[in-house]
Order: C-alpha cells, then structure tokens, then sequence
C-alpha cells in the first residue's frame, strides 16, 4: 500500500474510532468538552492496541520516504555562481569570479568602499598569473 494511502485508511480509522467513542459518551449525558477530551484518551489507546499493522505501515513507509531508500528526490541543479560556490571559496582563500577574500575583491572592484588593485598570490590555490 502506498504511503499516502496507508496514511488515509489510519487518519479515517482513528477518527472513526473517536466518533464512536464521542456519540457513546455523549449518549449518557455527560458533558460535551469532557467526552470529547475523554473520547480522545480513550480513542489514542485504542488505536494504539488494535491498529498496530496500519500504524506500522504507515511509520514503514514514511521512514523510507525519509532516508531515499524508496527512489531519490529529484534536486535542481545549482546555478553557476551560486552562494555556496562564494562561501566556499572563501573558506578555502581562493577567490571565484570577483568573490571578495580577506575583504579585498580580486577584480578590483570596491569592496568596503575602496577599489582594490590586488594581485593574487602565487601560493594561493586556484590563482592564475596575470
């Protein structure tokens, strides 16, 4: 059963399950808001003795929905020049298409105000002679 539909046939059972116990206690007279809170109570350990397969189901599924064990989500692409590509350049000291590093801009654009003319180091990973 599919997931979604296991999660249906649990949700209607136990409200099923409430409503029935609701109707019964509202029958003897007693106060609406304390059946319902007591209907509650006694729906939850109901459903949690006698719907032991449906709720194992249902937490099957959905911890397979979780971990990808089922087929993969589908993730779109990153963009080129994307944040992550900036912070991590700036992480490892390197600087990516006019990314500032150590508060300077590599292109020379201003950065903080102040145009830079800065050279690249020779040690620096990913730097290219001029």
């Amino acid at each position: 059963m599919k997931t979604g539909r296991t999660w249906l046939v649990y949700t209607l059972i136990r409200l099923g399950i409430f409503v029935v116990v609701l109707v019964v206690l509202l029958l003897t007279q007693m106060t609406p808001w304390i059946a319902a809170a007591l209907a509650a109570v006694i729906s939850l350990c109901a459903s949690y003795i006698f719907l032991r397969k449906p709720r194992e189901e249902l937490a099957a599924g959905l911890y397979e929905a979780r971990h990808g064990e089922g087929r993969a989500a589908k993730r779109a692409p990153e963009k080129a020049g994307s944040d992550e590509e900036n912070e991590d350049a700036v992480v490892d000291g390197a600087a990516v298409d006019g990314a500032a590093v150590d508060g300077a801009a590599v292109d020379g654009t201003a950065v903080d105000g102040a145009v830079v003319d800065r050279a690249p180091a020779d040690d620096q990973p990913g730097s290219s002679p001029r």
